[in-house]
């Protein structure tokens, strides 16, 4: 026998230490599940929003989330925000589907230090970021309209404080954005007609349009605020927030509905026309989903289309909703799969969740000539990226920085 063998591990043990080893791996995961659950249990109150939010707000649960401004992980009433900084260029962060605001500030717990989107480019760029969170499972357009309510007050509160009003979402939240515009838009004195009045709107951007070309002929700088003064003081005015509004940032927004629900709806519907029991009760539980889930299916922002007789036919009713005049939009979406992938492949699943002829919104922003005066609209695409990934993509953060 040499002299190093008494130093080696017998074979017996050897094996004695693999089984420990394997004995507490159930444990150590345990631990971990734990511990990023305590990390990332902030999440569970959006996720419970997102998917039954709609039911939750019916009943008055206190655990329906309602739209504001966050600060420290608390809700911030417009008055307390305490803005001072003046005519500081101001971006407004809005999430997505089961999100919250800490999706645009913090990376994972197991990273010190990880900083996303917003409190970088606060430091970087010098602008100041808010954001908001809100229940996802409501209406597109009950959290449209109110999160144009939310920033009319903000200017109101604060006018000499916001300069430049820079709204950006990622997925739902570009959305949101585009139903707060629609709006925005439609005066307060026209109240009296249907929400969601095309015919309103329409008025309203002509209204904005001729505004836009008599600055043009005038050689003047055109921006909306201009816009807005130069109209008829016999017209009610729109939303004040729009007067500031100079850029819009969608991040995988499916500007043209989600491929995802709509397989969903689909789904549903023959489920239940094969009529019978367990075929009507999987129906039904598939129809449990949440009313902002089913807006995506087309991206439903108006109150009067979902209000529709038809609004669950397989092409239903959707109301058009133009870009804003003298509003630059950016529309950013990831190609998850690789370049190998057939390009139509590619193109229906986009990121994974978000198609990219949806995210490019062939409907709303596809056709250049019949854009409203003043309107650019700017495609970015990120490769082999998926739907999340668009919120810490280092590209990402760089364009935002370039164009913000």
């Amino acid at each position: 026998m040499s002299e190093s063998e008494p130093n080696q591990p017998s074979g017996l043990r050897r094996v004695l230490g693999a089984v420990g080893r394997a004995a507490l791996l159930p444990v150590r995961g345990a631990g971990y599940l734990v511990r990023s659950g305590k990390a990332h249990q902030h999440f569970f109150l959006p996720v419970l929003n997102g998917a039954l939010g709609d039911q939750l707000a019916a009943r008055y649960d206190r655990r329906a989330i309602r739209m504001s401004f966050r600060r420290g992980g608390q809700d911030v009433a417009v008055a307390d925000l305490r803005l001072s900084e003046p005519q500081q260029k101001t971006v407004v962060f809005v999430h997505g589907l089961m999100g919250d605001e800490l999706i645009w500030q913090t990376g994972f717990q197991d990273v010190p230090g990880s900083r996303r989107y917003g409190p970088r480019l606060a430091e970087e760029a010098g602008l100041r970021a808010l954001y908001i969170r809100f229940n996802s499972g409501l209406h597109l357009s009950e959290n449209g309209r109110e999160l144009s309510r939310l920033l009319s007050e903000l200017v109101e509160t604060y006018p000499h404080a916001i300069g430049e009003l820079v709204l950006v979402g990622h997925s739902m939240g570009g959305l949101i954005i585009r139903s707060a515009g629609y709006y925005g838009a439609l005066s307060p004195g026209a109240d009296n007609q249907p929400a969601g009045s095309e015919d309103a709107l329409n008025d309203e951007l002509r209204k904005k349009n001729e505004a836009l070309q008599v600055a043009q002929e005038n050689e003047d700088t055109i921006d909306n605020a201009s816009v807005l003064r130069s109209q008829s003081s016999a017209d009610a005015e729109p939303a004040p927030w729009l007067a500031h509004l100079r850029s819009v940032f969608l991040l995988g927004t499916p500007n043209d509905g989600s491929w995802l629900e709509q397989n969903s709806h689909l789904t549903a519907r023959l489920l239940n026309r094969i009529n019978l029991f367990p075929t009507r009760f999987l129906s039904k539980a598939l129809n449990k989903r949440s009313n902002g889930i089913k807006d995506l299916r087309y991206s439903i922002l108006v109150d009067e289309d979902w209000q529709d007789a038809h609004a669950d036919d397989l092409t239903p009713p959707r109301t058009p909703v133009p870009p804003l005049p003298g509003v630059q939009y950016h529309i950013l979406m990831g190609a998850w799969l690789r370049a190998t992938r057939p390009s139509a492949f590619r193109e229906y699943f986009g990121d994974g969740l978000v198609g990219q002829g949806s995210a490019r919104g062939h409907a709303t922003f596809g056709d250049e000539a019949a854009l409203p005066a003043g309107v650019k609209v700017r495609t970015a695409v990120f490769s082999q990226q998926h739907h999340g990934g668009l919120l810490t993509h280092p590209e990402v953060f760089q364009y935002l920085k370039l164009w913000i």
